[in-house]
Formats: structure tokens, C-alpha cells, sequence
């Protein structure tokens, strides 16, 4: 099955990949490696997922944005490569989510991105992850979410 079979059978139609909001490309393919700029949370309406997880957004809707951003980051993936099947492994994940100090559960909230890329890509999708706070993210989104995937041929 190819992965654009997949992502019909599980639901998801991917969306227009983000146009960068500064000075960057979304991707660089380089030594066999696909490194994806940050993606932010994008409802699928097109609004911004904005605020603060331990403030004003619930864990519940903190991993729903971070499923968001893997759900762009695969936009931009078919977008620099042609086809998801060219995917290899995704290899990691850098997860940032605008979080009050005393809040602790990012890992809980990076859970909506890397669940997404196993479902997708089965145990190729497995990666290693960071999970950072931070206190601001552009624009006032609530989670960013970079990768970068090994690539066939």
C-alpha cells in the first residue's frame, strides 16, 4: 500500500504545504536527509492554533496542534520529495510547545506528532524527539514541530 493509500484510509487529506514566514526554505534535502523546517499549528480551517498549554489550552487540544504540525509536516515532505513513498525512516522530531513554567506534560503533547508519523508510516515512522517549553512561539502558536526523515535513493 502506497503512503497516499495510507493517509486515505486513516482520514487525512493533506493540506497546501505552509509558505515560510521569513527568511528560510521549508526544506533542505541533503546526504540522503530531509530536514524540515518547523511547522506551526494550523487548524484544519487554515486559523492558527494560538496559545499557551497550562494557560489557555488543555492538553487535549495542545496534542491535537502537535498532530496538526505533523500532519503540515508531511505536506511539506510530498512537497520537497514527489511521493511520501520516498520517505525511509522519519528519524527525528524536534517538538516545541508555548507552555507556562510549572507545566511538565510536552512529552504528552509531542505524543500527537510522533503518533501520527507511526501511523502513517508504520515502525519506519518511529523516531528520536525532543520535547522542549518554551515561552513564545512565532506568530503565538501553541506547538512547532521540525524533522528530519532519511530519504530513499
Amino acid at each position: 500500500m502506497s503512503i497516499d493509500q495510507r493517509l486515505a484510509e486513516i482520514g487525512i487529506t493533506l493540506p497546501q504545504p505552509a509558505a515560510p514566514v521569513a527568511s528560510y526554505v521549508p526544506a533542505v534535502e541533503q546526504g540522503g536527509l530531509l530536514h524540515i523546517s518547523g511547522q506551526i499549528s494550523f487548524a484544519e480551517d487554515g486559523s492558527l492554533i494560538k496559545g499557551r498549554l497550562g494557560e489557555d489550552v488543555d492538553l487535549d487540544r495542545g496534542i491535537a496542534a502537535a498532530r496538526r504540525c505533523g500532519i503540515m509536516l508531511l505536506a511539506q515532505m510530498k512537497a520537497a520529495l514527489g511521493s511520501l513513498d520516498r520517505v525511509d525512516r522519519v528519524v527525528k522530531l524536534g517538538v516545541f510547545v508555548n507552555s507556562t513554567p510549572d507545566f511538565t506534560d510536552q512529552p504528552k503533547v509531542a505524543n500527537g506528532a510522533s503518533e501520527l508519523m507511526q501511523e502513517v508510516f508504520g515502525e519506519s515512522g518511529r523516531h528520536a524527539r525532543s520535547a522542549v517549553g518554551v515561552t513564545v512561539l512565532p506568530l503565538g502558536v501553541a506547538v512547532e514541530v521540525d524533522a528530519i526523515v532519511a530519504v530513499k535513493g
